[in-house]
Formats: C-alpha cells, sequence, structure tokens
C-alpha cells in the first residue's frame, strides 16, 4: 500500500469516527430533550393537580402537599434523570421546630430536598422562579417564602419578618439555603445571615446537612445531570438557645465553618 492509499483510509477512518461522534452527539442530545420535556409536562400536569387538591382542602393541609404529593413529584423527576437519594443520618431527624440549612451547589439540589419530605417544613425559594408558573403554582401551594435579591435589601428583609412571624405562630420548620445561590466553584460560599437571624429570634436548632453530588452527576447550574447517587448528610442539632443578635455575625462565620469541614470531610 503506498502513502497516498495509506492517508485515503486514514481519512476515511477519521470521517467515519467524526460521524459516530455527531451520531452519538445527536442521541445525548435527543435524550435531554426528551427528559425535559417529560418533566415540563409532570411539573405542568402536577401543578393543576396539586392547586385542585388546595383548593378542596382550603389551603389547610400542608403536611398533605408538601410530605406527600410533592415529594412524589420529584421522586419521578428524579428517577426519569436517573438519579437516586441516599439519606445518612446521625441521628433521627428532630421532632420539633427547626431550621435547616444546607450546602448548594446544583441544580438537582431542591429536588433531592424536596424528596426528603421534610416534616411540617416550609421552604425559601428566589422569587423569580415564580416566573415557571408550575413551578410558582407548586411552591405558592407549599406555603413557600419568596426571596428578593441582596440588591433589594428592605424586601428582603420585610420577607424574612414575614417568615418569623408565621413560623413562631405555626411552630413549623423550614428550609433555606445560607449561601443564597448555587455556588458551583467547588468550595462553600459566602453565608447570607437570614437563616441564623431567624435561628437566633425563634431560638430554635438549626438542623445542617450537606448534599454530595457526584462530579460526573451534577449539571451545576445547567439541566443536563447525570445519572447517579446523591448523597445527603444529616448532622447534629446545632443549638441556639443562647445565641443573640449581637454575636450574629460570629455564630454565622462558626456554622459556616462546619460546612467548610464538612465539605473537605466528604470531598476526601
Amino acid at each position: 500500500m503506498n502513502g497516498t492509499q495509506r492517508g485515503r483510509q486514514w481519512s476515511g477512518e477519521g470521517e467515519a469516527q467524526s460521524k459516530q461522534s455527531d451520531q452519538a452527539d445527536g442521541s445525548s442530545k435527543t435524550r435531554v430533550a426528551l427528559k425535559i420535556g417529560i418533566s415540563i409536562v409532570a411539573l405542568t400536569l402536577w401543578s393543576i393537580l396539586m392547586l385542585f387538591v388546595a383548593i378542596l382542602t382550603l389551603f389547610q393541609a400542608r403536611r398533605l402537599y408538601n410530605e406527600y404529593l410533592a415529594k412524589w413529584l420529584v421522586r419521578f423527576i428524579l428517577w426519569v434523570w436517573g438519579l437516586d437519594v441516599r439519606v445518612h443520618f446521625r441521628e433521627p431527624l428532630p421532632e420539633t421546630q427547626v431550621i435547616y440549612i444546607s450546602n448548594h451547589t446544583s441544580t438537582i439540589d431542591i429536588f433531592a430536598i424536596i424528596s426528603l419530605g421534610l416534616p411540617r417544613c416550609r421552604y425559601f425559594l428566589f422569587g423569580r422562579l415564580r416566573r415557571i408558573v408550575p413551578l410558582g403554582i407548586i411552591a405558592t401551594v407549599m406555603g413557600t417564602f419568596f426571596t428578593y435579591p441582596q440588591s433589594m435589601p428592605d424586601k428582603r428583609v420585610r420577607v424574612f419578618q414575614n417568615a418569623e412571624r408565621v413560623l413562631r405562630r405555626t411552630g413549623e420548620s423550614v428550609y433555606l439555603s445560607p449561601e443564597g445561590m448555587r455556588v458551583t466553584s467547588g468550595d462553600i460560599g459566602t453565608f447570607n445571615k437570614g437563616a441564623f437571624h431567624l435561628a437566633t429570634n425563634l431560638k430554635v436548632p438549626i438542623a445542617p446537612f450537606f448534599i454530595q453530588i457526584p462530579e460526573e452527576s451534577d449539571p451545576g447550574k445547567g439541566l443536563n445531570a447525570k445519572p447517579g447517587v446523591v448523597d445527603i448528610y444529616f448532622e447534629r442539632p446545632i443549638d441556639t438557645s443562647d445565641w443573640s443578635l449581637d454575636e450574629l455575625i460570629e455564630n454565622k462565620e462558626r456554622v459556616r465553618n462546619l460546612f467548610v469541614e464538612y465539605h473537605r470531610e466528604f470531598k476526601a
């Protein structure tokens, strides 16, 4: 075989490999689009169901909405994407009112958290996500507190003041991420004060947990999650009975340092 023939053969092999790669990329994009489509349809249909049930129950059956209906919806969506959630407890979940907090690295987080069906628990959610109408309906039915960006401090304060009044009256727990946004740098982000202000004023424990998502499964701020197992590690509750607002920053940083240690431990 002369040099010209070998060159043609190699060129043909390269073209075949390129064609196979393009076909694989096309097939992968089709699967992702199909999963997104199924997820949107599920969200839409389930939002209608949840709104109907909420109207029938006069919006008085929040445990039904949060611990059953919403939980099974997100479990279905996680199943569509090939994701399992594995939970690890140092001790049983508290039966009293607590403030749940966690790290926040991925789009997957909120689905994994709601799939837990945390008992008698409300949630904080970034208000702009209400523009996704089915998500906005579901979150409203769940009694979610909708937050504003840091650039609107007065509105944020009012949201947290209202949340404190509601939680004090109902005795419900609440979940929020002190990072306030998805942090995809691989580090623990800066903690906001809201969760710690609530805990200090309500004198209820903080229940921290750490979410560990495999790198190969994590879409970060995107949507293209890959199959895998999400591990959630519940740590021991943090007593806040002797906290004061004068020590707010100090307590916030102390808890953040715990998350830095969790991150170092689980990453290792």
